[in-house]
């Protein structure tokens, strides 16, 4: 049995820290489900999409071919699907390439071809359907060397794109090619030549030094005047696509007119403008005798922009500070400090309300009851609260700097991102599974490992403390509490060093009760004494961790399936199986604790990667699984149904969030907030974040938030309304009965 005083032993603390470690480092995982392997190669295949990697170097490798040396990725879309240009219009995202060449090669822009005008309800895209090559050249430089060993040059991709018919969904692939140096790579020469024929050609003279063309501002319209168009072109209905977004509206079909060889057209802006360009790059493109033709200008701006609108959900303060920082600028220190302080304010109070989650308590709670063991033991104790606040204050900041560093690299994550990943849950399972078991007796680390390191924690017992505040992080950070939402998405858009003393202040929140007791003596004298309850409160704790070893395996089971939650619960079983062979005594130990360790392998690499392996969910499926009239969220749906008329309520939600499943029990599946929804007629849309998804992310950042829960009310003509993390049913029907 551990001692009655419980910390655990410093050899779980070790193994505790590496799983946080661990969990900081695991990358998530994709959305998109591929029909070939995982590994990288040239061809990728999803239900709406085959991806295929090409290249076109018929002179082969050299710095005298930079000019024919392209590679590309070709898209080939399923019927009624599409992805998106350069400028995607009111809602999507562009392709993105990330390239990993081989030194002295670099990859230059994508060319984009002639983009098409999807027309979705009331808005409007601008993408690609059917098959489109998007290519790319690759620059040689003289620094370049051929491969030794090779006589090719190996191109890697990592392409992600968005791909949209009612339903969006983000997928990726890597892709890898090998280009003979001195060799000819000519057999998509067809292909590549079609690319380059659909691109927009520079018309001469457009780029501001004629006087007769340019875009003039007049009130909530522009007027673009373009000259020197070809011959061909004059007299016919031009397609207008500007290459900077959130600028017209797309969806807006332009007044226009010729007077000889000058086209003019008029254009609405956007109600919700966020940018104001001085150069505005445009293409121009229609059919010429059953082809497509385009050209590509950029007009000067005449004329002073509008006022542009306010993004959702950012308050002034926060608009400012962003601005600020954006410029190089230091923010104005009256309203963007108010605004800090609140932060950290919400930050401290979120961080106290975490140890009321259920499997942070059990933590904080044996730590404090083991003040009863040494009650006058003052130095002791002060020394260990200081090294649990330590151990949690760095956490919060090395797990907040790991986001920070991440996102700024281009990754689309949110807080709470690391149960995100299935290989993070299981390790957590696992983790909890062990310490239930050592709480209710089963085993001593004494018993199952070496003398020297069981006997760790009583040599270092602040090491102890500091890695029991590790622990207490990797378990609470994906919970969100109030205040905590609103301080976490301020804090992304602040500069490295306050974003982080906002994590910081989370951290000694989370850690202030501990160390309020280590420090103040009285809070120490009015624990209970010690005594026989100090075993059965040991074990009573068990009882929380193997609730939150359910918890995670219901997490597991939403992002791979049954079959991934079944293989986590077997490998479990034999887990524990393993942990009690360990304590036998004796010949009997050896035997046992073979085969049983024999059996954890061999069921790890039967059914492991089923634990892993994320689950492809049919997008009719989902929409169907949805109770109470719940649809899913997809990029561009709001839209759609506010430009109908209809309020919407979009719950932000994930199975790894404790709030966000109690939220959903009661509130939301309330009878009565239910009737004032439906009365309204409000469209229910439900964002599930328990998977990785760019999409949500984008959208939670638009909100000025960076976690779930999160819930918002859109009314067509009005602002959205951010609701608390803490739902209640008046607060609800109080905002449901304004729409």
């Amino acid at each position: 049995m551990i001692s009655p005083n419980y910390p655990l032993r410093h050899s779980l603390h070790i193994f505790c820290a590496t799983v946080f470690i661990a969990t900081c480092a695991i990358s998530t995982e994709s959305n998109a489900q591929f029909g070939t392997d995982s590994g990288a190669k040239s061809v990728v295949v999803t239900e709406q999409v085959r991806a295929e990697l090409m290249a076109h170097a018929p002179q082969g490798v050299g710095p005298d071919s930079a000019n024919l040396m392209w590679v590309g990725l070709q898209l080939a879309h399923k019927p009624e699907w599409h992805t998106y240009w350069k400028n995607s219009g009111d809602s999507g995202q562009p392709t993105q390439l990330q390239w990993t060449l081989p030194a002295g090669v670099t990859a230059g822009d994508i060319a984009w071809p002639l983009p098409k005008k999807i027309p979705i309800g009331t808005l409007a895209n601008y993408g690609f359907e059917g098959t489109v090559l998007l290519p790319v050249p690759l620059t040689i430089s003289p620094a370049f060397k051929a491969p030794l060993l090779s006589g090719d040059i190996e191109v890697k991709l990592k392409a992600a794109w968005l791909v949209c018919k009612k339903e969006c969904i983000p997928e990726e692939g890597e892709f890898s090619l090998k280009i003979p140096v001195k060799g000819s790579t000519a057999l998509n020469a067809g292909v590549f030549q079609a690319a380059f024929d659909a691109q927009p050609k520079a018309l001469a003279g457009a780029a501001g030094a004629s006087p007769n063309s340019n875009v003039t501002i007049d009130g909530a319209t522009i007027r673009m005047t373009v000259a020197g168009l070809p011959t061909t072109l004059q007299g016919k209905t031009l397609d207008v696509f500007p290459e900077t977004p959130e600028v017209i509206e797309t969806a807006a079909v332009p007044v226009q007119s010729w007077q000889g060889a000058v086209w003019t057209a008029t254009l609405p802006l956007s109600s919700q403008r966020l940018n104001s360009p001085a150069v505005m790059p445009v293409v121009l493109a229609t059919d010429v005798s059953g082809q497509r033709q385009g050209y590509r200008a950029e007009l000067a701006v005449a004329g002073t922009w509008p006022a542009v609108a306010p993004v959702a959900g950012v308050s002034p303060a926060l608009q400012s500070a962003l601005n600020s920082n954006a410029a190089g600028l230091p923010a104005q220190p009256s309203a963007p400090s108010l605004t800090f302080w609140a932060a950290l304010i919400g930050a401290l109070l979120g961080g106290l309300i975490l140890n009321l989650m259920p499997c942070v308590f059990p933590v904080l709670a044996i730590k404090v009851v083991g003040f009863t063991r040494h009650a006058d033991d003052k130095r002791a104790h002060a020394i260990s609260g200081l090294a649990y606040t330590a151990g949690v204050v760095v956490s919060f900041v090395a797990l907040g700097a790991l986001m920070l560093g991440l996102r700024a690299a281009g990754e689309g994550l949110g807080w709470g991102f690391q149960l995100q990943s299935p290989a993070v849950v299981a390790v957590l399972a696992a983790l909890f599974t062990v310490i239930g078991l050592n709480l209710f007796g089963v085993f001593e680390f004494g018993n199952v490992l070496p003398s020297g390191m069981a006997t760790l924690q009583a040599k270092h017992p602040a090491v102890d403390s500091f890695l029991s505040g590790v622990l207490a992080v990797a378990v609470a950070s994906p919970c969100t509490a109030p205040f905590m939402g609103a301080s976490l998405g301020y804090a992304i858009g602040l500069p490295a060093v306050q974003a982080l003393l906002i994590f910081a202040t989370i951290g000694l929140g989370l850690a202030l009760p501990y160390l309020a007791a280590s420090l103040v003596p009285a809070i120490a004298r009015a624990l209970p004494r010690p005594g026989a309850w100090m075993d059965t409160f040991k074990k009573f704790m068990a009882f929380p961790m193997f609730a939150t070893v359910a918890w995670l395996v219901w997490v597991l089971g939403q992002q791979s399936g049954i079959d991934g939650a079944g293989a986590l619960l077997a490998l479990l079983v034999c887990l524990s199986f393993v942990i009690w062979a360990l304590t036998l005594k004796g010949r009997t130990k050896a035997m046992v604790a073979s085969i049983s360790i024999a059996t954890l392998a061999i069921l790890t690499g039967g059914i492991g990667q089923n634990v892993t392996k994320p689950m492809d969910i049919p997008t009719a499926t989902l929409a169907n699984s949805q109770p109470g009239g719940w649809q899913p969220w997809e990029p561009g749906r709001v839209d759609q149904i506010l430009a109908a008329g209809q309020p919407v309520f979009v719950d932000f939600t994930a199975a790894w969030c404790v709030t966000c499943q109690y939220n959903k029990k009661t509130t939301l599946s309330n009878k009565d907030v239910l009737a004032d929804l439906d009365a309204k007629k409000v469209v229910l849309l439900r964002a599930d974040w328990t998977r990785r998804d760019p999409a949500i992310t984008a959208a939670l950042q638009q909100l000025g938030r960076n976690g779930v829960p999160v819930y918002v009310v859109y009314k067509p003509g009005s602002a959205p309304v951010v609701l608390s993390e803490i739902l209640s049913v008046d607060d609800i029907r109080a905002v449901v009965a304004r729409l």
